[in-house]
């Protein structure tokens, strides 16, 4: 018992040695910068940015998001969505549909349950680049999802400009303009239900 002991704290002290090893200071003042941007854009205060996604070439899209605590509404050219906390409405004005999900099911949505994010999986390195501040995310071992970002950020005011995200083998890029920090009108998170009169509702809630 007394030896089993010792190697369990062995095993611990090793562990806290391996992850001390893996913080210089480079890698503080990346994840304090990172996390002034993560603040600025999913902060109570809320945000509002657009959007261009390139996925490989094959996948393009852009829109206008709006953030602020646990709701959320995005809309693009086909496909809006509305999310007041507690439901999740999205429309496709091509196929004429609005689904309604529970706001925190993984369903309402399966490709971007993809891109959870947890910045505490992930290491970080800060560059200064032409363009700004680049922060570097690698994902620490065991880690699903999301395998690498790389993040520019304004130089002074941390605001993000873009992304490119890799996701299995694929990289993702998210090119970002006019962002904003501080939203005062929380009626844009409600579903503007007069808008979408004679569409088929589908209700994907669970009973």
């Amino acid at each position: 018992m007394f030896k089993r002991s010792w190697i369990i704290l062995l095993s611990l002290l090793l562990t806290a040695f391996s992850a001390a090893a893996l913080e210089t200071p480079n890698s503080r003042q990346a994840r304090k910068i990172f996390d002034q941007a993560y603040q600025q854009v999913f902060g109570s205060q809320g945000a509002t940015l657009h959007y261009a996604v390139n996925i490989i070439g094959i996948y393009k899209t852009e829109g206008t998001i709006w953030y602020k605590g646990t709701k959320s509404c995005f809309v693009e050219s086909r496909y809006s969505a509305w999310s007041d906390g507690h439901t999740y409405y999205r429309a496709d004005s091509k196929k004429k549909t609005v689904e309604i999900h529970n706001a925190n099911s993984d369903k309402r949505d399966q490709y971007m349950s993809k891109f959870k994010f947890d910045p505490d999986d992930f290491t970080y390195h800060i560059a200064s680049v032409d363009e700004g501040l680049e922060i570097t995310l690698h994902a620490k071992p065991g880690v699903k999802g999301i395998k690498h970002v790389k993040a520019i950020l304004d130089r002074h005011t941390r605001a993000p400009k873009s992304l490119k995200i890799k996701l299995a083998f694929f990289w993702t890029t998210v090119r970002i303009t006019h962002f904003r920090s501080g939203l005062t009108d929380d009626s844009v998170f409600i579903f503007p239900r007069s808008r979408f009169v004679g569409y088929r509702i589908i209700d994907k809630r669970p009973d």
